[in-house]
């Protein structure tokens, strides 16, 4: 696949500042893309043509009603069936509320903040300030910028779960385990990925397979355990290696199976992938994915790389979006 979109972002090491790289004039389309912005239509039907082969499709929307208990005082999704007013028994309507963190969902850049340059407050991608957010005549930075033409490109895979149990290493996606660059490059060489710019890096940790097994008492303790800042979440570990790969790699998206992508608690706060990816470079983190069946599916095909599509929510203002998201093989 032809790479010329990415020649113009400079290397690792010539980055002034490797923790951040905003791109755009304040409040337009190319800022509110981030890395998004190198999905061209060319690179698109490069991806579709050299993806696309058997048409097997699987959705990476986790159920809605799994989280039951969420953490950090989130509500799960609210879902009522209601009949229309005079046309009972006719015709139905259904009402929503629900919170995209509670669920498989995008961060978008409005989501996550980074110290500010005078190091006495907190600004977002491109310097974008809560203010900003919080203004209802301001779509800076919100997820409508995405939903215009929505995402697609290549996707992998790095299903981190099965080569755990061929190991013979226990899985818990709530135990705080990591994952670390070099299992990653082991992981891609037993599956013949060749990383690609424009490429997302999707992880399977085992959240939700965890999170599926769970008593509702161990759930409820979750939600406590996560509002009292003692979680554990499985997930890619934080390291200046991370970083490098990330960009050297040119992936323009990460989304994993887990709550944060990356390890928590944190085991490096100088290289946190949040401040770094949604603050620094505008690089999107899907969370709570449903990668079981994408991961039987791979095992199938044997193969580790797809189509992928997704469709946030048109919404000028929007902080976060269900990714509704589909791999094509």
């Amino acid at each position: 696949m032809a790479a010329t979109e990415f020649k113009e972002l400079p290397s690792f090491e010539s980055l002034e500042n490797k923790k951040r790289f905003w791109v755009g004039s304040p409040g337009s389309n190319e800022e509110g893309l981030g890395m998004l912005r190198y999905l061209t239509p060319a690179h698109v039907a490069a991806s579709a043509r050299t993806e696309i082969s058997t048409g097997n499709r699987v959705c990476l929307n986790w159920d809605m009603k799994k989280l039951e208990t969420p953490g950090f005082g989130r509500e799960p999704a609210r879902h009522v069936i209601k009949s229309i007013p005079n046309y009972e028994g006719i015709a139905w309507d259904d009402e929503w509320h629900f919170n995209p963190q509670a669920g498989s969902q995008w961060d978008g850049f409005r989501h996550f903040s980074t110290v500010s340059d005078d190091g006495q407050s907190r600004v977002f991608y491109g310097g974008t300030t809560s203010e900003e957010i919080n203004d209802q005549a301001s779509s800076r930075i919100s997820i409508g910028h995405w939903a215009q033409n929505g995402i697609a490109t290549r996707g992998f895979l790095i299903d981190y779960v099965s080569y755990a149990e061929k190991k013979g290493i226990t899985i818990d996606g709530l135990g705080g385990q990591k994952v670390t660059l070099d299992e990653v490059h082991e992981i891609a060489r037993e599956c013949r990925i060749e990383f690609k710019p424009g490429d997302i890096f999707f992880l399977r940790c085992g959240f939700t397979k965890t999170w599926e097994a769970m008593t509702m008492e161990q759930k409820l303790q979750y939600r406590t355990n996560t509002a009292e800042k003692k979680h554990k979440h499985s997930g890619m570990e934080q390291s200046e290696r991370v970083v490098r790969f990330l960009w050297e790699n040119h992936i323009v998206a990460v989304a994993g199976d887990g709550v944060s992508f990356e390890v928590r608690p944190n085991q490096d706060q100088q290289w946190d992938l949040h401040h770094i990816l949604l603050a620094g470079w505008g690089v999107p983190i899907g969370e709570m994915f449903d990668l079981e069946r994408l991961a039987e599916m791979c095992k199938h095909l044997n193969r580790w790389t797809f189509f992928l599509t997704s469709s946030p929510l048109n919404h000028p203002q929007a902080v976060s979006s269900p990714p509704n998201c589909m791999a094509i093989f």
